[in-house]
Formats: structure tokens, sequence, C-alpha cells
């Protein structure tokens, strides 16, 4: 099974360090985020990546294109046509296909445009920004068990974001802004997705947590994986910090590996 990650966006509201990099490739303990994020699914054993670019793309696909000198002990013998010698591998398993989906495209155009590299198969989906513990193995039993188009992973985080109304059958039934009496059960990413998903992405403009995902609600068939752990999207310079300051302590929720 494919992991999808959305890593295009303008990266906004910490713009002290986007204006230089993707958001993605902010550093976490000297690495980006969104290798964090790989490593929690190679954890699992999903090792094949589709990522989908835009702002700064050509930064992702450097980083790549070098991750495997970078990670490895070397020798250049240059008196030897420049020969190189690799003495040890430290890089992983992965398989990493990188799109550049548009500077300007929606999360749902991003992903319909990547439907080409996913064909008929279901795929794991989430944002390039944020971490947790969650088990990723339960995720997608529980996707398996209940047969519908599309699982989200909901977590209560308190007042941030907008609202997720799930019923006594984990069913998502809509979504709406946030109010003083909501429990926030909110869209931590972290989806399974049957490929029926692409039907109901019409372009670059789709917000696919908008016209998508609500029609895919509103027929019953988005179903909600409440996760009680640990999670932390990276938005602001204040949640970079947080996620340094755990990673420095050597108790980094999300680090399995």
């Amino acid at each position: 099974m494919k992991v999808v990650l959305l890593a295009g966006g303008f990266g906004t509201r910490i713009s002290e360090e986007s204006h230089l990099r993707p958001k993605p490739m902010i550093e976490i303990g000297e690495m980006p985020i969104l290798w964090h994020i790989m490593k929690m699914y190679s954890h699992y054993g999903y090792n094949d990546f589709v990522i989908c670019c835009g702002y700064k793309a050509y930064m992702i696909k450097e980083y790549f294109a070098d991750y495997y000198l970078h990670r490895s002990d070397v020798t250049f013998d240059f008196s030897d046509q420049n020969k190189m010698v690799v003495h040890t591998n430290f890089s992983e398993p992965w398989k990493v296909t990188l799109v550049d989906t548009g500077l300007n495209t929606m999360t749902g155009g991003r992903i319909k445009r990547i439907q080409k590299y996913i064909g008929e198969e279901p795929f794991m989906l989430t944002y390039g920004d944020g971490v947790s513990d969650i088990d990723i193995a339960k995720l997608v039993e529980f996707h398996k068990e209940h047969g519908r188009m599309a699982t989200m992973t909901a977590i209560n985080v308190g007042q941030r974001f907008g609202v997720l109304e799930i019923d006594e059958n984990n069913t998502i039934n809509a979504f709406r802004e946030k109010n003083d009496n909501d429990g926030s059960m909110i869209n931590a990413g972290f989806m399974v997705l049957e490929p029926e998903i692409f039907e109901y992405i019409e372009g670059d403009s789709t917000v696919f947590e908008k016209e998508p995902l609500e029609t895919v609600a509103n027929m019953g068939q988005l179903m909600a994986y409440k996760h009680d752990g640990f999670w932390q999207c990276m938005d602001t310079q204040r949640d970079k910090h947080q996620l340094e300051a755990l990673w420095e302590s050597g108790k980094a929720p999300w680090k399995k590996w």
C-alpha cells in the first residue's frame, strides 16, 4: 500500500522558515519533519511513498536525489577518474516518487494529480507537517474491517480547528466550524482511502477537505479512527519549538523506530 504525503503548500503560518524552504523540509532534530513522518510509516513496513510537491518543489527533489550520499560513508578518489566508493549505507529501503502537483493547486487537486501513480489500489494519505504515535497497523486494520471508502484519524486537541460530527458507529456525518460546546474531534490526517475517492475530486481548485470528503461523509462512507494518543502539527514556530524540545529530550512520542 502506497503512502501519499501532501507537501506542496506555502506554509504561511510559519513564514519565518518557510520563506526559505518548503514547510515539510523544516527540520526537527536536524532532519526534515517529512523524514520523521516517513520513518513512522516505514516502522510499520510501508516504504513506498508518493510525495505531492508544489512550493519550492526542487528542494524536496534535491534532498532525495542526494539522500543516499548524505546517509552513507563515502570515499571520493579524485586521482582515479573521480571514483566514488560507498562504504556503509545508512539509507532506508524507500521508494520515493516526487510529483510536482503545481504551485497553487489545492489539496484535492494535488491528490487528483497523483492518481496515475496509485492505480486501483487503496492508499494512505497524510499531511507533510504532522507527527503522531498512531499505530498505523491498527489504522489499516480498522479500515479493512469496516469496508467503507475512507478512514480519517480523529483526535481531540481543543478549540483550534474545525469539528467532525461522529456518530456512535464512528461514521463521520459532517464537517463544521467549532463552537464553545464542542469536544473538538478534528481531522488529524493519517487517512486510508479506496481508489474510488478520486471520482469525487474535480480538479486543481478542489479542496479535499471540502466537497470530496463532505460528499463521502454524507454518503456514510467516511469513518473515524479515534486516536487518543499524541499528535502535533507544525503549524507555527511555537509548534516547531515544542517538537524540537520533545526530540531533544529523547522522549519524542512519534519515534518508534
